[in-house]
């Protein structure tokens, strides 16, 4: 078993846990932030555990531009799945009612910014995304189960966008 399965074996209960999950909403988005400003952004904490993408879309409501850093999970064909679990928290993350509002956004895996277009998955095909997911990060469904609310979960499609004319060559 290569080391970061036998990590995450060991991480993810402790991830479940009240006080990681306090822990985990009140300090890791600030420290996200802290080192990938200091990097330039090509440096995510959470990406030395898990595959890690930043997810930059426009507020639902306000209209601006909004950055959440996310764990993904690939799903062998050129896409990205990724659960609005928030921690498992009574609500449903921010980031998941912008990509409903505005479905065609950009994310940045490993310092690529690239398109990519959301779809909400269907209700028949959750339990297969669930299994992918968990595949990665052990009993990943809890935060849901315990949240009491179905998560949202997302397909991420990369997009071809055609260039602007005002776009350097």
């Amino acid at each position: 078993m290569p080391f970061i399965d036998v990590v995450r074996e060991f991480a993810a209960p402790l991830s479940r846990t009240g006080w990681f999950r306090r822990f985990a909403t009140s300090v890791l988005p600030p420290l996200e932030r802290l080192v990938s400003r200091l990097t330039g952004g090509r440096v995510q904490l959470t990406a030395f555990l898990v595959p890690s993408l930043v997810l930059h879309t426009i507020g639902a409501k306000s209209g601006e531009p909004r950055d959440a850093p996310l764990m993904y999970t690939a799903d062998g064909g050129g896409r990205a799945l990724v659960a609005g679990t928030n921690w498992a928290g009574a609500r449903h993350p921010a980031w998941t009612a912008n990509l409903l509002a505005h479905p065609d956004v950009e994310i940045t895996v490993r310092g690529r910014r690239m398109a990519v277009r959301a779809t909400l998955v269907p209700d028949e095909e959750r339990d297969a995304a669930w299994a992918l997911m968990e595949a990665q990060w052990p009993d990943y469904r809890q935060y849901e189960r315990d949240a009491g609310r179905t998560a949202r979960i997302f397909v991420l499609q990369p997009v071809r966008r055609p260039l602007s004319t005002d776009s350097p060559r």
